[in-house]
This record gives C-alpha cells, structure tokens and sequence, in this order.
C-alpha cells in the first residue's frame, strides 16, 4: 500500500460503484522531462499505436475527415455504420489512399462558378486550391485552377472564375508513383499537381501540404504500407457480413462489434464468423462491463474489448433499462481481468468529459480512451456549426437516441420487432472546439504533462504501478471537487475552459 492514499486494488475492492469523479491520483516523482514521456499503447492484442486516442463510432463524431487527422495525431478513428454498405466502405477508402499522396475525390467548380463559391468551400473544407473542369465535375476535361493568390485581392467575389483561373498547368498523368509526383511537385514549386488521364480528364490531385504531412506528423498511425489506420462498425446481425466484406476489400484494420450489451449469442456469432473468414482483421468486442461478460468474449477470440455501458453524456441506457456500471469501476475491474486471463487491452468508452478523465481511464487500467463529446465540436466531425444564443454549436446525439435509431442505429439493440423504439440516448449540442489537429495536440502534451507529474515515463510503467499497488488514489468528497475546480469567482475567462469544465455555463 502506498504511504498515502490507496492501492487500486484497496480502493475499488470494498464494492460499489464508483467512476471519475469520485477519485484523484496522488502525484509521484517528477524525474524526467516531458519529452522522455512515451504514449504509445496497445489498441489490440496485435496492434500498437502512437496515442491512447480512439474516436467513437457515432454519426456525428467519426467519418473519414475526423479517422484521417486523429490517425496522423497518431490515435485512430472508428468509422460508424449509420450509413449505407457503400457509404461505409467509401469513407474507409478515403483514409486508407489519404497517405498514399492522392486526393481522389477532389472538389471542383466550372469555369462558369463564382469566386463566392471558392469562398464557400474554404469556409466549409479550409482549402481554396479548387481544380476547374469544363462542366465541374470529374467527367470532364481539366480547364485550370484556382488558388487563394488568384482572388485574395478581389474585390468583385462574383467575378466568374474563368477570369480569374490559371490556364497554363503543370499536370501529369494518373497512375504515376507516389514518389514520381513529389518529384514534379517539389521541381515545379506548385501547390497543387493534378493528375489526368489520357483524355485530359481530372483523375486525382497532389497537394504540396501532403508533403509535409510526414514532417507535421511524426507519430502518425499506419501500416507496413504505410497507409493510415482506420477501423469501423459492424452489427451483430447477419445482414452486416455482407457489410463486413465491403469494409474488408476497402482495407479496413479493425472491425469493432458494435452492442450496447456485447455478452450475447449474436456477438458469438458474429466473432466466430470473423475470426474464420477474416483472420487478419483486428476485432474489438463489446461493450461489457463485467469481468464474466470479459472472458465471454475473450474466450471467442476478440482482439481488445471495449468497456462502458450507459456512461456517455448522450447515454440514458442506466436510467432506462437499470443495467450498467459506474465507469470507473467497469474500467478497472475489466481491465485488470482481461489483463490476468488473456493479456488483452480494453477502451474505456464513456464518461471522458475532460482531459483528466482521459489520464484516470488509463490509470485504471485502459490501454486507450473513446472519444465522443470532446471531439464532435470539432471541425472535422460530421455536420454543420449553428448559433444559439450567441455560441457556435454542433449537434451530437447517441447512437441509440431517436434520431440515430431512424438512420440505423437500432442495430447495435437485439429486437425482433422495432415498431416500437426503445431509446436509450439522447440529442443535444456540443460546443466548437476548433480542429482537431489542434485541440488534439493539446490533449497530447496535457497526457505528457500528467504522467510526469505522477512519475510514470509509458502507459505501461503507468499499469505496473496499478497492480504492484505504487500507484495511489484518493475519495474525493463533493466539497474536494468544488475545491479541485474553478470555484469562489464571480466570472472568468478561459481559452481552454470547455476542456476541464464542459458543463459550466457561468464563464465570464
């Protein structure tokens, strides 16, 4: 037992629920600079990444623009199934060609467009390189291009862009190596390269950004291809294993099950089914709660297992259905079970309102975290900003809340007969925090900053002090969490509030 404070396995031993906010770590020795800090962590049994960050598989949180930027943070994004088979396997695809250099589904306008529009799509994409085509469309053949040093000085943003585009091009022919195009990009020192087939058609596109993607993005996720990481949803029903074949052609890494309660014969089923046919495919089961719902699953042959089960924000699974767990304690009962029985990783899914939560999860034993709420305010979540009262919003809602069960997300419920929808989630807004390059950047170097100040240099020196009992926790009573937060001022300002105080409405 530490000299202070509780062991975990005195702490969360004596029964009852409890989850984040009903503890605090002790600090230990700061012998070491943040930079010697090492994140990299386990997803799977067989797969490693660079940053314990997984973004959730929600509609309005993980398509391929939010997989492919978490992935180059060095995390990785779960693409979510509310959506056709085509729909599904497209947005993999789109994360798997993103290293390889080529755009391959690039914006276009005609020449008969406005400057406006230009403006339109920077507003909405953040680029305003934009390929013209002789009717706008990839079907025609290339006319010129347009870029922010062609109209950041005009005035008249309804001038068509026939006036103002680049006619004389540096192209070159679709089908050429990653290698070949840098070459052209870096000898002609333009930002962009189409590439067009023989007919003078737009194929593809190269940005020069792409180049320095390697430089930007140090840690970034990928496979001996050198192709970003990408995972995505299934359901347990038999129906998505014509689903599961799309995503595996399209070059999906993980599949994870998606069930609000994984120990059932439908999830067997389905693991039994991948594990025979797609044997290279990583698979997360969940979710489970249980340290027998763990070995369920663990004993079919899941790759990781996905922990929490009524805990997010949008989540009213315990008050519906009375079935569920306190977070904290799910994390760290299944963890430390999975870890003692198989050697398998667990997600802590739910219940991360803030970046400490992101630090106590992992001090419970997860290997990584599932993000929903922190990251669908960003720009590369799915939807579009609105204002309300003055705050620019985005709307999030649970997979199981009425809205999402009219687009699909029934699946992941076991019900014969769904003319009545049982729900279990609800919708609300999320406030903007920005892109996610930037915001995740920002909880990366806080992750650094804690596990210096609790002494710990890996993830997994972090869980050897959980189980050796080095590791020391602390009740925190309701008056110790007022204390621990922002409390006794008549307002103030915060840049980086919403990310330790998500629900406080009283910032000056």
């Amino acid at each position: 037992m530490p000299e202070n404070g509780f062991s975990a396995e005195k702490f969360f031993g004596d029964g009852g629920g409890l989850t984040y906010s009903d503890f605090i770590l002790l600090p230990g020795h700061i012998g070491f600079p943040t930079n010697e800090v090492d994140l990299e962590t386990n997803l799977t049994r067989n797969l490693r990444i660079k940053r314990p960050l997984v973004s959730s598989p929600m509609d309005t949180v993980t398509e391929s623009k939010m997989a492919i930027y978490l992935a180059l943070l060095g995390g990785i994004g779960i693409i979510h199934y509310n959506n056709t088979i085509e729909e599904q396997a497209r947005e993999v695809r789109l994360v798997k060609r993103f290293e390889n250099g080529f755009i391959t589904d690039p914006v276009t306008l005609s020449p008969e467009n406005t400057i406006s529009d230009v403006d339109k799509i920077k507003k909405t994409y953040g680029f305003s390189g934009i390929p013209i085509t002789e009717d706008g469309t990839l079907k025609t053949k290339l006319t010129g291009i347009v870029t922010r040093r062609d109209i950041d000085f005009e005035i008249d943003r309804t001038k068509k862009l026939r006036e103002v585009m680049v006619t004389s091009l540096v192209t070159a022919n679709a089908g050429i190596p990653l290698a070949e195009g840098n070459k052209i990009l870096k000898e002609s020192k333009k930002g962009k390269l189409p590439l067009v087939d023989k007919n003078g058609r737009l194929v593809s596109l190269m940005s020069r950004t792409d180049l320095l993607k390697n430089e930007d993005f140090p840690f970034a996720s990928k496979n001996k291809e050198k192709q970003l990481l990408v995972g995505a949803t299934v359901s347990t029903r038999d129906e998505d294993r014509e689903r599961l074949k799309e995503l595996v052609d399209a070059g999906v890494d993980i599949v994870v099950i998606d069930a609000s309660q994984g120990d059932s014969i439908y999830q067997h089923k389905m693991i039994e089914y991948l594990k025979k046919n797609y044997p290279n495919i990583e698979v997360i089961g969940g979710n489970v709660v249980t340290a027998k719902q763990c070995k369920s699953l663990i004993d079919k042959g899941v790759d990781a297992l996905r922990i929490g089960m009524g805990s997010g924000s949008i989540c009213i699974t315990q008050d519906a259905m009375a079935v569920g767990r306190a977070q904290g304690s799910a994390v760290y009962h299944c963890a430390k079970f999975a870890r003692e029985y198989a050697g398998i990783p667990v997600i802590a899914d739910g219940g991360i309102a803030n970046i400490g939560y992101i630090v106590k999860a992992l001090s419970l034993g997860a290997s990584t975290v599932m993000l929903g709420a922190m990251l669908a305010g960003t720009n590369e979540a799915p939807g579009d900003y609105y204002y309300e009262g003055g705050v620019r919003l985005k709307k999030y809602r649970g997979m199981a809340s009425l809205e999402a069960m009219d687009k699909g997300g029934d699946k992941r419920y076991y019900a014969e007969d769904n003319k009545v929808k049982i729900v279990q989630g609800v919708s609300g807004t999320v406030v903007d925090k920005g892109s996610v390059v930037h915001f995740g950047e920002y909880i990366i170097k806080s992750l650094l900053h804690a596990m210096q100040n609790l002494g710990y240099k890996t993830i997994k020196e972090l869980h050897n002090g959980i189980y050796d009992g080095s590791l020391a926790f602390e009740a925190r009573s309701p008056s110790a969490q007022g204390e621990g937060s922002v409390h006794d001022l008549h307002s103030y300002t915060s840049p980086d509030a919403a990310l330790f105080y998500p629900h406080d409405r009283k910032r000056g």
